[in-house]
């Protein structure tokens, strides 16, 4: 199975990618030029030193009487070669072919004088002699170890610091770039049209600006129009009211007939439908309600008293007193919509409260229940399920979307499920973080 390398998802790491291996290149590029022509003049200055060094040495063991020379070894004698009066230890004979550049100078300083003869010797690290004889027969060997030369040991420490300035400049460069894009990416996501517009800054390089401008643009024509097709829904609505009373009037002076009660029935209907389509829009609006700390169950003693003073069966059962930062008449038309819900479908409803974790509210009833298939699709605005739960009911649709859009405005998320042994649970969560 053959792995192939993947280009990186995310744009910062895209640009680190390029940015880094650019300069690493560029940088190791440049350090490399360097050590070659380093490496190139040390080379040329060792090895002049090199010739004149052997020339001298030769010349003046030449001359010395052949008593004396043995003293002079040890004069002559240099950290990578030396002198030895004898005929040195067997070895191969030396490649013509691969001759290092120090036998070459040698071959050059000394050959018109000498016969020289080359040998490798076994050794762990390259070595070699060169073997000649001085004037008066005497054998004399030069003993050669080439090594490389030292790395200075400031130059890793140099190399290092590079590469931390590169990773640095690189950081530097790819936040910078990349911070505005996270700015107006964050912007986006959170752009809610029930909540007030979060005006994004203005400030930074002429792009970011062009696009924080664009954005801040869109998002109050956004705002605008919904605005607009609210208000015009709303006027619909107001109009409506008008000839919907008018025909009422006159339906309650018809003679009584099934005719009139069906006609009262349909006028009835039509008057339910434009107040939830009105409230449906309304609840995408952001919120003119201020929040403020609200102690949770004297709140929901308040909503369920209010069902019994009208003979709802209507449960509470929260343990505790929780403390939230939430807007109250919103969180109360919310979950009267829910337990409206439940009434309608099974003539009672209990109330929970859970803390772990969190602010969990729950409104429970024991009626026919939401197939599992159709969950998710009754929160949509005008769903109506085919079973009697809506369609025989007169229900608009709309009950639970306007639900869903309140949840949404606190903060939260409301879900539906089934309950064991039948019934609905209403869920909503308000958020990890409760006010303390």
């Amino acid at each position: 199975m053959k792995h192939r390398l993947r280009w990186p998802r995310t744009l910062a790491s895209r640009l680190s990618l390029i940015f880094l291996t650019s300069l690493v290149l560029a940088q190791g590029l440049a350090v490399a030029l360097q050590a070659y022509e380093r490496y190139s003049s040390a080379k040329t200055l060792m090895l002049g030193n090199f010739e004149r060094d052997v020339a001298t040495s030769v010349a003046i063991l030449d001359r010395l009487p052949a008593a004396e020379r043995p003293a002079w070894l040890k004069r002559l004698e240099r950290p990578n070669y030396r002198y030895q009066l004898d005929e040195g230890a067997p070895g191969q004979a030396m490649d013509s072919g691969s001759e290092p550049t120090s036998v070459q100078s040698m071959r050059m300083t000394l050959a018109p004088d000498y016969a020289l003869s080359f040998r490798d010797i076994p050794d762990s690290r390259p070595h070699y002699q060169a073997h000649l004889r001085l004037k008066d027969g005497q054998p004399l060997t030069i003993d050669v170890r080439p090594s490389v030369s030292p790395v200075s040991p400031w130059l890793p420490v140099t190399l290092a610091g590079q590469l931390a300035l590169l990773l640095a400049a690189t950081w530097l460069a790819v936040r910078t770039a990349i911070r505005p894009l996270t700015r107006l990416a964050k912007a986006v996501d959170n752009l809610d049209l029930k909540q007030h517009p979060v005006h994004l800054d203005e400030q930074g390089p002429t792009e970011v600006a062009y696009a924080a401008i664009a954005f801040n643009s869109m998002q109050g024509r956004i705002a605008a129009y919904v605005k607009e097709r609210v208000q015009l829904l709303a006027a619909i609505s107001h109009d409506l009211q008008t000839p919907i009373t008018r025909m009422k009037l006159r339906v309650e002076f018809m003679d009584d007939s099934p005719d009139k009660d069906k006609l009262w029935s349909d006028l009835g209907e039509i008057q339910h439908l434009v107040k939830e389509g009105v409230a449906y829009a309304r609840s995408t609006e952001p919120s003119s309600e201020a929040s403020c700390r609200l102690q949770l169950t004297p709140f929901l003693e308040s909503l369920v008293g209010d069902y019994h003073d009208t003979g709802k069966d209507v449960q509470l059962a929260a343990a505790g007193n929780l403390v939230l930062d939430t807007r109250p008449q919103a969180l109360r038309r919310l979950l009267t919509n829910l337990i409206d819900n439940a009434l309608k479908f099974a003539g009672a409803a209990q109330v929970q409260v859970l803390t772990e974790g969190g602010c969990t509210l729950r409104v429970l009833d024991r009626g026919p229940g939401i197939p599992e298939e159709a969950l998710a699709q009754v929160l949509q605005p005008f769903y109506r399920l085919e079973s009697s739960r809506n369609r025989d009911t007169g229900g608009t649709g709309l009950g639970l979307a306007i639900a869903v859009q309140l949840a949404e405005s606190l903060g939260g998320t409301l879900r539906l499920y089934n309950r064991e042994g039948g019934g609905l649970c209403a869920e909503v969560s308000l958020g990890p973080n409760p006010a303390p």
